[in-house]
């Protein structure tokens, strides 16, 4: 499902201060990325996600080519300005996919208004306690390293260390998505505040969490462990997804993309369908 090489990210929509993209017909699904990341994680999914839902990827603010937050951007703030562009755009009762920090936002956003479904991938939060500031700033020297990165990202072999604490599989990653993954981390204007908000807090009052949800989390996942049956929301469903990392859109795309669509299923003729894919 992954092409060779990745064309440029198309200009994005823009509403409620968010940068969005917007692509086929259907059951609305809202795809949030995680930290230091932006929507083009999902690229991977999106043409066969679009065959059957209307997909909607954003930029959370102070990543991709969304402005920063004029607030603290703790998760429940990220999720209030998701809720926003959904209200500006009419979308009600939408499908939740997020990965990592995006899922934190998605269990936010499904705390505070009706949604359809959630599919969490690898998502923050779901920690017994908070993990507190990061001992290590690996971004320091990668924004050192800047005028270096093409030449490193160039490498197969320097290019797969880059990626592998995030994917399970970095060789199939394209070098384009790479490198965009790569630079978006670094140039992520948003991310030292809503990591530390991130790390300052775990996700509360799940019993309010009443939609249909799985939780899914990469075997390979080398920055969140699996969640503990109590730390999920009551009556999830859990999957481990084998070789995937934290972030599998590249690990196995078709899986992901399956994953998703089971989870938002439109009726349950399709879950019925897609029950030997995802169980």
């Amino acid at each position: 499902m992954a092409s060779s090489s990745s064309p440029a990210a198309p200009e994005p929509l823009r509403a409620a201060g968010i940068a969005y993209e917007r692509h086929g017909s259907g059951p609305t699904l809202l795809l949030i990325h995680g930290l230091g990341a932006t929507r083009e994680i999902w690229r991977p999914q999106r043409d066969r996600l679009a065959a059957e839902r209307e997909v909607i990827a954003v930029d959370l603010p102070g990543f991709g080519q969304s402005p920063m937050l004029g607030e603290t951007p703790t998760p429940w703030a990220l999720a209030d300005a998701v809720a926003r562009l959904c209200a500006e755009l009419g979308i009600e009762r939408p499908h939740l996919a997020g990965n990592s920090l995006g899922g934190w936002v998605a269990l936010e956003l499904a705390k505070a208004q009706e949604v359809a479904s959630v599919c969490l991938i690898s998502p923050a939060g779901l920690w017994r306690r908070p993990l507190g500031p990061r001992k290590v700033d690996t971004r320091i020297w990668a924004r050192r390293l800047r005028p270096l990165i093409g030449a490193l990202i160039a490498n197969r072999r320097a290019r797969e260390a880059m990626l592998r604490s995030t994917v399970g599989r970095p060789e199939r990653v394209p070098v384009d998505d790479a490198r965009a993954m790569i630079m978006a981390w670094i140039n992520a204007l948003g991310y030292d505040a809503a990591n530390a908000e991130m790390r300052r807090y775990v996700c509360e009052d799940l019993d309010r969490v009443t939609a249909p949800t799985t939780v899914a989390w990469g075997e390979l996942d080398r920055l969140v462990g699996p969640p503990r049956p109590e730390r999920r929301p009551p009556g999830s469903r859990f999957r481990k997804l084998d070789g995937c990392g934290h972030t599998p859109n590249w690990d196995a795309p078709e899986l992901i993309g399956e994953l998703l669509l089971q989870t938002s299923a439109k009726e349950e003729g399709d879950q019925a369908r897609r029950a030997g894919v995802v169980a």
